[in-house]
Parts: C-alpha cells; sequence; structure tokens
C-alpha cells in the first residue's frame, strides 16, 4: 500500500495550551522542572509542530516540544510506504527511535509522551543543523562534518541492521520496485505534469516509465539495510561533539547507497564534486574497516549514481507537491540544485541517454 499524506496541514494545528505544557513538566518530568518560556520553531516540510520551552530547575534546561497533526498522528507514515502490514502499539518515532537508541545511534531521549494531547517531550540537540554548520565552515572543517556525519550513517546501517529487530516497523517495510516507482510517478505527476500544466506525452511517458523501471528493479534486488529514508544536512543536528539524527520516523530497509546519496547529493546544501569522491571513497573505507567489503568499487559508484537521480527526482517532485498541496513555496527554490546533480549522473552513462532525450524537453534544467 502506498499512500501520500493524509494528515492535516500546520494551518489547522491550534498552537498548545501553555498552561498544559507547563504542568506536564512539572508533574511528569523530573522533581523540580518548571517551564520559564515556550518558544516555537521554525518547521520542515512535515504536518507536525515544534516549540522549545526553556525549563528551570534542570537538568534538562531546555526541551522539544513535538506537537503531532492529531493525537494519534505517525500511524501511518506522511511517504509512501511498501511492505507487508504490521500493526504496532506505538508511533512509529517512538518504535523506531527506541530500537537506534539501543544500537547507540545519537538520537534525541523522549522524556515524556502525552499521547492524549499528541505532545511529546524530547531532548534538545540545540538549532545548529549540519547545513547551517557546513555553510560557515572552512575546507577542512567542512570535510571533517561531514566524515562524522558517514561514520553515523556506516554506524547505523551495520548496527541498526543485524540482528533484524521485527518489533521495529522498519523492518516490515523496504524499498521494492512498487516503491521505488511510486516516487518516480511522484515525479512524473508533480516535477513535470503539475510544475508545466499540461501532460506529458505518451511516447515520453512510455520511454522514461521504461528506464525508471529498469533502475527501480536494479535498486530493489540489493541487500538491503536499515535506511533513514531522509539523511541530509537539516535532519543531523550539531550538539557539540555530537551529531544527532532526527525525523526518522519513515525509516525502512533499502539499497545502501539510499542515505548516502541523500547526504551528500543534498538538496540544500552542495558539495564540491571532488568533496563527494572523497566522501564516497570514505564511506567504503568505513565499511571495509568493518570487513563489509565492496569489492568492485566503479560498481558501487553506478549504483551511487543511479540511486542519487531517483533520490534526486523524488525530491523534485515532492517539493512542487508540498507547495501546491500544502501551500508551502519554500522548498521551489531547491529544486534547480538537484536537478543539477540529475544532469550530471545522466550524463556518465550512455545507457542513460534515452532516459535524457525523453526528460528533458520537459525539465528545463536538464537541457
Amino acid at each position: 500500500m502506498l499512500p501520500a499524506d493524509t494528515t492535516p496541514s500546520k494551518a489547522s494545528l491550534s498552537p498548545p495550551a501553555h498552561t498544559l505544557i507547563a504542568q506536564t513538566i512539572q508533574t511528569r518530568l523530573s522533581s523540580g522542572l518548571c517551564l520559564k518560556t515556550l518558544t516555537p520553531l521554525a518547521g520542515d516540510a512535515s504536518n507536525r509542530r515544534y516549540y522549545r520551552a526553556v525549563v528551570g530547575g534542570g537538568p534538562p534546561h531546555s526541551l522539544i516540544v513535538m506537537q503531532l497533526a492529531e493525537p494519534e498522528g505517525f500511524k501511518q507514515s506522511e511517504e509512501g510506504v511498501s511492505g507487508a502490514i504490521h500493526q504496532i502499539s506505538e508511533l512509529p518515532f517512538i518504535n523506531i527511535m527506541s530500537h537506534l537508541a539501543k544500537t547507540n545511534i545519537p538520537v534525541p531521549t523522549l522524556h515524556y509522551y502525552d499521547q492524549s494531547a499528541g505532545l511529546l517531550y524530547l531532548e534538545d540537540f540545540g538549532d545548529v543543523t549540519l547545513a547551517e554548520a557546513a555553510s560557515q565552515a572552512d575546507a577542512p572543517s567542512l570535510e571533517s562534518r561531514y566524515k562524522q556525519a558517514v561514520n553515523v550513517l556506516v554506524q547505523m546501517q551495520i548496527n541498526a541492521t543485524t540482528p533484524a529487530d521485527l518489533g521495529c516497523v522498519a523492518f516490515h517495510r523496504s524499498f521494492d520496485v512498487p516503491l521505488l516507482m511510486w516516487e518516480f510517478d511522484h515525479f512524473l505527476e508533480y516535477g513535470i505534469v503539475a510544475r508545466n500544466g499540461k501532460p506529458l506525452p505518451d511516447e515520453d511517458a512510455t520511454a522514461i516509465k521504461g528506464k525508471f523501471e529498469e533502475i527501480a528493479e536494479l535498486l530493489a534486488g540489493q541487500p538491503r539495510v536499515f535506511t533513514h529514508r531522509d539523511y541530509h544536512s537539516r535532519n543531523l543536528m550539531v550538539d557539540g561533539l555530537r551529531l544527532g539524527v532526527i525525523d526518522f520516523q519513515d525509516a525502512l530497509m533499502g539499497p545502501a547507497t539510499y542515505d548516502l546519496a541523500s547526504l551528500v547529493r543534498d538538496a540544500y546544501i552542495q558539495l564540491d564534486e571532488a568533496l563527494v569522491d572523497d566522501l564516497v571513497g570514505y564511506y567504503l573505507d568505513q565499511l571495509a574497516e568493518r570487513r563489509f567489503v565492496w569489492t568492485n568499487r566503479t560498481a558501487f559508484r553506478r549504483l551511487f549514481d543511479l540511486t542519487s537521480i531517483q533520490r534526486n527526482l523524488k525530491a523534485a517532485g515532492r517539493f512542487v507537491y508540498i507547495d501546491r498541496v500544502k501551500g508551502n513555496p519554500k522548498f521551489l527554490a531547491d529544486i534547480p540544485r538537484v536537478l543539477t546533480y540529475v544532469k550530471r549522473n545522466l550524463g556518465k552513462y550512455p545507457e542513460l541517454d534515452t532516459l535524457r532525450r525523453h526528460l528533458s524537453p520537459h525539465v528545463p534544467e536538464l537541457q
């Protein structure tokens, strides 16, 4: 089953009552805590709202209050999902967070979940995302920060994958062919048809979907690892020496290249190509140190580039969707960046020439 977004928009959410949060902090968290201030935070593309609660009498001295779109929010993914139906009694966010915490991935601590109010009281990783830190970093610091992100990714792929935890919802859904094609079709529907305001000619649609299916079958046939699904610079928080991981509730099983492509072919910050090459090599080196060896690095790079094409096209379509359906246009400015990645990768492989020829007339950035 591949559902689209069904949760209410942020505009329909009323801010949580200050008195409720104050009472919860005082009675449900550590003794002696009191709410001093509650400040709304800039949100993301999701249907959730976030607030920072500054707390007296701590530690903790501050908390992040996550407000769900509805009290039973997150029972379905906001993204398309694929796999066997697996019923769990808790929020996927909490379910996956517990699994990652057990494998020592730096995810926020959950202090309290007010289920009736749809409020989660979470550890505060601060305000500095990897994207913000990277934008101010010199070249050596930028490389160091991204290698740290690769280290966390490798740790997550290895430690969170084996042994399988069948109590974790991520192990019951995967990037199979239907889901990968759902994401490709999401791009066609929004990144081309909605964006251009006219249908895609049948001849082009047939050729494009044929090549998309080839890529989807290749990616779906790879060994699957635990996949965050949105592992990029705005979902990694620089918290002192730690790099905190957030927004993991859509995790599933997928190819090892997916989160790596999300990280180094980021929609929000463009890395120098030489650094991308170095980081891909560093990722493979880190795997090899843990006895997970890709003997054919050229084949891995091709797989990585094809994954990047899939991921970047999906992102471009998603950004149009967020504008047209959710009324949030702020991600439209990031579309040229991700399509520049696609253009570069399409040009690297002669076998993708058919896809390029049929896509480029309808996507100016690919021309």
